[in-house]
């Protein structure tokens, strides 16, 4: 067995996605990783692709996949490490160089420590022993959840008296929506606060449909909620973000938004929606979408590791 490691440049996208899909393939027995979305994250303007990604190959063959990013400018790192089942030298020789990486670049960044995230699949393919070994640790739980659709089931709704939608095909109400995002989801484990500029980089905003994307506005209240959709993947349409300010919260507002979706994709031809959501979401949104006929696709949990980090020494003449 001989390993090779080196970065991976745009035009490895397809590669590392026929990777990600062959890990999708173990993991939930399907693929699900689509092409753009994998050349998005290595042309994503905070990835430095010589320095932040890894590509492992075993006797010529491509086993591996490592990348990092950083959330903050606090040394909060995020972190994918995708690897074939039963390479454990590979995968451990890539959580090697993620660990180094992340502690150079979060003292870099003047940061006291390095903590990373990695989002794993709760039945993963690779051996979760080699992470705990390292001090990693589970901290968060996440379930990917489907609904089917039809037309016939799945009309687009009337709004509540008082409610009314519109789309973000505008540049005000785009930067109204990253506004809305952001403070709804404030206290959201592991977010970080994003300018206009980073929140379109990180969403993709120059391929998304901005007419799938909803503000939702209530009498006397304003603009109150903000409902984020794609229908860019082959799997499925994709709800990235819901969300409703406090203080109108229990007024019936997301769930609406969500059968707005429903009838909106169901039109379009979709036959299945999908989001993720944090099973310890404060907001008891598990419950919301359980109550509109959503269910477990497959359960994400979030490792953790904190790395001590050495302050670049400087020299003196």
């Amino acid at each position: 067995m001989h390993l090779t490691v080196r970065p991976a440049v745009l035009a490895d996208a397809p590669a590392v996605c026929a990777l990600m899909n062959a890990v999708d393939l173990v993991e939930i027995g399907r693929t699900e990783t689509d092409l753009h979305s994998v050349e998005a994250d290595l042309a994503h303007a905070d990835v430095d692709l010589a320095r932040d990604t890894w590509l492992v190959s075993e006797d010529g063959e491509l086993v591996a996949f490592g990348m990092l990013w950083s959330d903050s400018g606090e040394g909060d790192i995020g972190v994918d490490h995708y690897v074939l089942p039963g390479r454990s030298a590979a995968a451990v020789l890539l959580l090697e160089l993620i660990e180094a990486r992340a502690a150079e670049k979060a003292a870099a960044a003047g940061a006291a420590r390095a903590v990373l995230h990695l989002h794993l699949n709760a039945r993963p393919a690779v051996d979760t022993a080699l992470l705990g070994a390292r001090g990693w640790r589970t901290v968060r739980h996440h379930q990917i959840m489907t609904r089917p659709l039809s037309p016939a089931a799945d009309a687009v709704p009337e709004p509540p008296a008082g409610l009314t939608l519109r789309d973000c095909r505008s540049e005000d109400d785009r930067r109204l929506a990253h506004a809305l995002v952001e403070a709804t989801f404030a206290d959201h484990f592991d977010h970080h606060p994003r300018t206009y500029a980073q929140w379109l980089e990180d969403i993709g905003g120059a391929r998304l449909d901005w007419s799938l994307v909803w503000i939702a506005s209530l009498a006397g209240e304003g603009d109150v909620a903000v409902v984020l959709t794609r229908d860019d993947r082959e799997a499925m349409g994709w709800i990235r973000n819901l969300g409703v300010c406090e203080r109108v919260r229990g007024r019936g507002i997301a769930g609406h938004l969500l059968r707005h979706v429903f009838g909106t994709y169901a039109a379009r031809g979709r036959d299945t929606i999908g989001l993720g959501v944090d099973t310890q979401n404060e907001s008891r949104a598990l419950s919301l979408y359980e109550a509109h006929g959503m269910t477990l696709h497959y359960a994400v949990d979030t490792w953790e590791v904190t790395l001590p980090v050495t302050a670049p020494t400087t020299r003196t003449p």
